[in-house]
């Protein structure tokens, strides 16, 4: 499984998924990271509504089987099931908590926080 996660530091979770600077990109396998890399945000949003370029974002992270977010709009999140990746909006700070509670199945998702 590959896991895109938006980050702005590659510490912390982005608070809004459009706007993140990248992602930490995690192939995980057997509870196991494999491999991780960094991506930067292609057509991430420059701070008005409606700009940013789903499908670019989308495309870079086309390999990617979920995504997790702190939050997101429900355009992008549409947008991204249409593409068979699915979405994670969590309450976790950072991103190493975030995949590890992943892999251990104990990550909740907060669907209720899109916007």
């Amino acid at each position: 499984m590959k896991v895109a996660v938006a980050t702005d530091d590659k510490v912390n979770i982005s608070h809004h998924f459009g706007r993140t600077l990248g992602f930490r990109v995690f192939e995980i396998s057997s509870k196991k990271i494999l491999n991780e890399e960094y991506r930067q945000n292609i057509g991430k949003s420059n701070g008005q509504c409606g700009s940013c370029d789903h499908s670019s974002m989308i495309n870079n992270i086309k390999d990617c089987d979920l995504v997790i977010c702190y939050g997101m709009g429900m355009g992008i999140y549409n947008d991204l099931v249409r593409n068979n990746i699915k979405a994670i909006i969590t309450e976790e700070v950072t991103v190493d908590g975030a995949i590890n509670k992943l892999i251990e199945a104990d990550l909740i998702n907060r669907l209720d926080k899109l916007h």
